[in-house]
This record gives structure tokens, sequence and C-alpha cells, in this order.
């Protein structure tokens, strides 16, 4: 046996060039932003990730300024477009190739030509491509393109220019490309297929046509790969297609003797060289374990006993029943109703042919040869071992609420009844159980009753020690101006209480808002998010105090550089006082109005002229800075009128 590797496999020039530009960059910048995936494999995203270089899906997501990855697809001229309006700086690592489909696109709108696009509609490098010119059509094939053509025959005469995904399959192309000539009168066609990629399939696909199996590498997202894989399966009858070495199946060399393996653009040399290595491996493995003819034979003579467990391999699936070869004289069959718990469930569902199975022997019959086996009466005894060890172990396991019951709820755990009481639901106590069927639940088993098919579990005890863990974890890491997003779980009249993951703390009414309030009510609500940062904590005692307001933005400071002595503001009455009233300027701020500034004549008290919530004008008289006191007054404006008309009058 032996592994050929075909000669272009891996990284083509504009997926290394793409790479060598991120990795430069975001050492260089100390990071940068990816916009979209730079290249289709999650393992060099991965890696560029740990360089500093974050993943972004739109422009949206860029910051004015940030250093920003074109990748190798290309991008939306729309996207682009944004970047420069923000000033984000771009380094374009797009492929050389599509750039230049990029230009004719464009060329092509500007001269008032219809630009065709022969490539998958929903892959980044068509629809950046397509963007180019708002008059662009995209086809997926040779089927599609003639279509359009014959629905509307003046579409023949249109200007068109055509052009091709580079990783486009070449007879699709070529296939589309007749369509072109022989049927429009007035098309420009440019040939814009990757040799690279072009080599690369010729390669595979004479390569496939000589192996009994064909390994292609590349990112399930890539759409090369995808190509490989499908040009490899219509000249090889064994197509494996794996990012991974990790993922090639221990049998996958069974009945070869030569085997193939090719590589996406996309896929680094490094993981490559790993499956070929495990390839090779995998062949010495094989040819060294030779079962001898003893083996066999005393295999064949081996005896079944109903109630054995035995292992075999899937032969045949039918409708009624499925065969499995147990390497002995009798066959074994599983008729469809001893398959599976669950009635409506088909076989094929179930098992396929070459899959290895574990059974239970039901019955053996050594006159006629064959064996009835059980797979849900061993699936079964399966499911009561790992419920008991869920128990012994404090294993958390899932299920779905399928019903209110009696005094709780009934969960099913893969397919047995499991009796959660109302207590232990993590509901408050007189809530509606029934709310909760349909969910799925994380829970413990408490008790386990195998005789008599009872099992009790508790939702609580898995909420709890989450909580109890998620307090721990607050109360190992709380700092002074740590910020945290939290929920408003109880209101009072000094304040709201957040829980900020497990743990509560508490608000003040005057930490709630700059500007002055009477009841937390006005500003928030139980329910509520609230971004919310530490502002102390006593952990003996278990307190928090959390503030709201940003200390960044100072209300007094945003005061001085808005007003001065003399000018005139429209304030907020906030307070009513024997001896004035107070009033809000700018939220957080306010200013005192002595009661003989309030009016041009002699008054009790303030409230016979002013209602708190009113708004009035009022001229500033005096600002103490050090002490961030301001006076107000209503009478000097009023008396200000009053010279005014006795001047007028004169």
């Amino acid at each position: 046996m032996s592994v050929i590797l075909a000669k272009s496999a891996g990284f083509c020039y504009g997926v290394e060039r793409a790479v060598k530009l991120a990795r430069e960059t975001a050492a260089e910048q100390g990071g940068c932003v990816m916009l979209g995936s730079i290249i289709h494999n999650a393992n060099v995203v991965a890696e560029l990730e740990q360089l500093g270089a974050r993943t972004v899906s739109s422009a949206d997501e860029v910051q004015p300024g940030e250093t920003v990855i074109i990748r190798s697809h290309g991008e939306m001229k729309q996207e682009l477009d944004h970047l420069e309006s923000i000033g984000a700086v771009c380094v374009n690592a797009t492929c050389p190739n599509v750039l230049r489909i990029q230009q004719l696109v464009a060329k092509a709108g500007e001269e008032g030509r219809i630009p065709l696009i022969i490539g998958e509609p929903h892959h980044p490098e068509v629809m950046g491509v397509a963007s180019w010119s708002d008059k662009s059509l995209i086809f997926d094939g040779p089927d599609e393109l003639k279509k359009w053509l014959e629905e509307d025959p003046s579409r023949r005469d249109l200007p068109l220019t055509a052009v091709a995904q580079t990783t486009c399959i070449r007879s699709i192309w070529e296939t589309s490309e007749k369509i072109l000539k022989k049927e429009c009168t007035n098309a420009k066609i440019f040939d814009t297929i990757c040799n690279a990629t072009h080599r690369r399939q010729t390669e595979a696909a004479e390569l496939a046509a000589k192996v009994d199996v064909m390994v292609v590498v590349g990112d399930r997202k890539s759409a090369n790969t995808k190509h490989l894989t499908e040009i490899c399966s219509e000249r090889c009858s064994r197509v494996v297609q794996i990012e991974r070495a990790d993922q090639l199946s221990s049998d996958f060399l069974n009945g070869c003797s030569v085997a193939g393996l090719t590589a996406g653009a996309s896929t680094p040399a490094g993981i490559i060289k790993e499956v070929y290595a495990t390839m090779s491996e995998e062949i010495k493995t094989m040819e060294a374990v030779e079962e001898s003819f003893e083996e066999l034979l005393e295999k064949s003579f081996k005896t079944l006993n109903t109630g054995e467990k035995v292992t075999g391999i899937v032969t045949a699936v039918g409708p009624t029943e499925v065969q499995v070869d147990l390497g002995c004289k009798q066959a074994g069959y599983i008729a469809v109703d001893e398959l599976s718990a669950d009635p409506s469930v088909k076989p094929e569902d179930v098992v396929k042919v070459g899959d290895e199975i574990e059974t239970y022997i039901i019955r053996v019959n050594d006159v006629e040869g064959y064996a009835m086996l059980s797979k849900k009466r061993l699936d079964a005894v399966k499911v009561w071992e790992d419920i008991e060890n869920a128990k012994e172990e404090k294993i958390t396991l899932e299920g779905k609420v399928t019903e209110e019951n009696k005094g709780g709820i009934v969960v099913n755990v893969k397919g047995v009844r499991v009796f959660v009481p109302a207590s232990q639901s993590g509901l408050p106590r007189g809530a509606e159980l029934s709310t909760m069927i349909g969910e799925t639940v994380s829970l413990r088993i408490t008790e386990v009753n195998r005789a008599r098919r009872r099992v009790v579990g508790s939702i609580r005890a898995v909420s709890y020690e989450a909580r109890q863990a998620a307090q721990a974890e607050i109360w190992n890491n709380i700092e002074e101006g740590k910020r945290y997003t939290g929920t408003v779980k109880s209101m009072t009249s000094y304040g709201v209480f957040v829980d900020i993951g497990g743990v509560d703390g508490m608000v003040h009414i005057s930490e709630l808002s700059w500007s002055r309030i009477k009841n937390p009510a006005e500003v928030v609500a139980v329910g509520d998010t609230l971004e919310v940062y530490v502002i102390s904590f006593d952990a003996e005692k278990r307190k928090i105090s959390l503030g709201v307001k940003d200390r960044t933005s100072n209300p007094w400071q945003k005061f001085l550089e808005t007003y001065q002595v003399g000018d005139v503001a429209t304030v907020r009455i906030v307070k009513l006082m024997t001896f004035g009233a107070f009033a809000e300027v700018v939220p957080g701020v306010d200013g005192l109005i002595h009661i003989s500034q309030i009016a041009d004549r002699r008054i009790e008290k303030p409230a016979d002229v002013l209602t708190e919530g009113q708004e009035v004008d009022a001229k500033i008289t005096a600002i103490d800075e050090e002490k961030q006191k301001i006076s107000l007054s209503i009478r000097a404006l009023l008396a200000g009128a009053a010279e005014e008309v006795e001047e007028d009058a004169e």
C-alpha cells in the first residue's frame, strides 16, 4: 500500500500573500482587525487571533483609525467605502486575481455593459465582485444562464461582460462560455479562473482516477476544497473530505492498495504533512496486522448464548429488520421494534451499513443458523446504568420537561421518566409548573429505585450550585472600579438592588442619576439591565456598594463650560424650602433662588409663586467654584423688564 500526494496541494500565491500580510500587520501594529475570515481555514484564523487580529463580520464593527485587513476573497465596495469614510487604515490582502475581476466588472459598469458572473452566488468573493457594478448578474452555472437568455430573446443583443469565480470548475465555465458565444451578439468574455486552481483541479482529477481512496483536506467553507471533492468523486468511488488528521476514521483504508491526497488552496502545509503522516502510519499498522487462518477458523466456531452482549457490523438495513455480521456462523437480525425505544424512528436513521453495533441476544436458533438481537433492550440497560452512575457521582444530566404531575413535573432523561418535586423545580412557591413544559433543563438525580422504575431528581440543586459558583467567582475577583452588567432585582425608597451574576449589590438613589430624583422608580424598574461599577465592598459582611453615574462626565464642569455670572438660564424647580427654592440648571447641578429673589414684591413663602417641576428663567448672579454653589435670581429679570418699560415710556 502507498500514499500519493498531489504536487499542487496547499496554499496558492494569493492565500500565502494574504496570510503573510495579516501576520506582519498584527505583529507590527500590536493587533488589527480582520474583516471576515482572512482565508477559509479556521486553524489559520485562530493563529492570527492569538497574534492580536480580531475578526469582525461587518465594517460597522470597525472603530475609526483602526487597521483593517481585507481578506483574500476581497470585499464589497460598499464596505470599503465605509471604511474609508471613518478613516480606517486598510491593508488590502485581496488576491491579485480577484482584484482583476473586480476591475473588469467596474469597467463594464462604466461602459454601460452588464457584468455576468459565473460562480456561487453567496460566496464572499462573488458577492464582493458583483458589488463593483449595480448591474451585475450572478449565475451558478450554464443552465441558469441559458434560462435567463431564453426568458427574453432581446437579452442576446445586450452588451455583456462575462467573468468567472477564480475557483469555478473548468467544465462549468467552458459550457457557459459556449452558450454566450453561440447565443449572444455583443458579449466580451474573460476567462478569470485562477491558473493555480485549474492546475490543482486537473492534478486531483488525474490522481483520483488512479487510486482506491482519495482524501481531500480543507475547510468545510472553502469553495475550492468543495470543488476538489466534487471533481474527485466523479473519478473515485471513495472520497473523504476532512479538515484535520484526527477526522480520518480508523477503517478508511480498508480494502485499498493506493491512496491519494490533495488539499485546497487555504490549507497550511503543516496540516497536509500531518494528514500524510497519519495515512502512512495507518498503512504500516494495517500491513503489520494479519489475521491467521487458525484465528479466523476459531472465530467461525464462536457460540452465541441468549442474554449475552455481542458486537457486530451492520451488513444490511431493510424496512423491517437490520442484518448484523457477528463474526460467527450464525447471522444476526434486529427487528425494527427492537432497534429503538422510539416507534416512529426509521431504521436508516439509527444505523448505516458498516456501522459497529453492540446488541443484546434475545434468542438463538442453531438449527436455522440465526440469532435475534435487540439494541433497544441493551440501550435501556445502559441508560439505567448511566442514571445510577449519575446519582453516585453527582453528575448533572439534561432532559426535557414533558408534563406536570401531582406535586411536581416529569422530565424525560434519555427515555427515563424522572420526577422532580415542585420544591426542587427551581420556581418560587405557588408558581405555575406548567410553564416549564417543553423546556430543556439540567438536573441532579437524588433517588433511584430500579426495581420500581422510580427516579427522582432536582433542578434546584444544579441552579444552587451554579449560583454558588458564580458568587465565589464574583467575590474572588471583585475590586473597586470594576464594571458589571446587572439586573435590577428589587427597589426601595433609598435605592435599588442589582444582581451582578449571583451576588446583589446596592445602588443608592444618589448614585442612580446626576439629576435630583425623589424615587428610584423615576429612572429604573425591576428587571431593567444596568451597567454598574463597584464603589466599595465588604467581603466579610458580603455587602457591595454600586454606582451607575458616569464619573467621567462631571456636571459641574459642564456647567462652568456653559454658563458664567450674568447669563440667563432656563431652570427647573426641584425643591421648595422656607428660605427659597433649589433649581436644576444642568442635570446634576442645582442653584439657590433666595426667597428675596423670587419676585419683585415681598412674598410669605416660595410656594406662593413657584411649584416643584416648574421651569422658569433665572439670572446667574454668583458662582462659588470652590464650594460649587450657584446663586440665581428671578427678580433680577423682572426688575430689568420694569426698567426697560420705564425707559420706553420716557
